[in-house]
């Protein structure tokens, strides 16, 4: 069963539109936030899997990414892989018909809802597996599919915080770094002042009673 859609930017995470449930489900709030920190994962780094299943506990994302657009939805582990991907794929192909060219210059979040119509229109053909239509789909041989990554939501987003700490770890390295070259700069140059100073004192003595 389709549970959630959600459409956003690539470069920024941005939502362009959503599939609006009449039914409030408070446990799905919990996984739009988690989709919504995979936009943020993609728009910090762009080199993603065009194609991924993320389980979630008893859930499972789905998503593609296509001319620059995330296309996300979550679904029942049990919910056939075949089918969350031909729906994504749908509603790709008639988001970058009615609204391809418009991604790229939009500000505001949700500037899209509108698609919301066409989304639950194709949910509705995709909630019962048994249909006629779904098992033809099913028994397609989409060897596409079968190669589709399927990771742990624990690890795609622990993987981004691993890499924000590495740098974090890699500037303040080079940060201290170059305070310990200042101070030893300053050691080196303390050292020679130790060291000659006495003597140029000692012969300026001289000079004086030389002079």
């Amino acid at each position: 069963m389709v549970r959630l859609t959600l459409i956003a930017r690539v470069i920024d995470g941005l939502p362009l539109a959503e599939g609006l449930d009449s039914d409030k489900d408070p446990e799905i709030d919990q996984y739009k936030n988690q989709a919504k920190s995979l936009f943020k994962k993609f728009a910090s780094q762009p080199q993603q899997q065009a194609r991924m299943s993320v389980e979630s506990g008893k859930y499972v994302f789905h998503y593609i990414i296509e001319s620059g657009v995330c296309f996300l939805t979550l679904t029942d582990k049990g919910y056939p892989k075949k089918l969350a991907f031909q729906y994504l794929e749908e509603l790709y192909g008639e988001f970058g018909r009615l609204y391809g060219t418009q991604v790229d210059t939009v500000a505001r979040p949700y500037a899209f809802i509108k698609f919301d119509t066409f989304i639950q229109k194709t949910k509705k053909l995709y909630m019962d597996t048994r249909t006629q239509r779904n098992l033809a789909k099913l028994n397609e041989d989409l060897s596409e599919v079968h190669s589709i990554m399927t990771r742990n939501i624990a690890e795609v987003l622990g993987q981004g915080e691993k890499l924000d700490n590495m740098t974090k770890m890699s500037s303040a390295l080079a940060s201290e770094s170059k305070q310990y070259s200042s101070r030893a700069r300053d050691l080196h140059r303390q050292a020679l002042i130790r060291k000659y100073v006495p003597l140029a004192i000692v012969v300026v003595v001289v000079l004086l009673v030389l002079w």
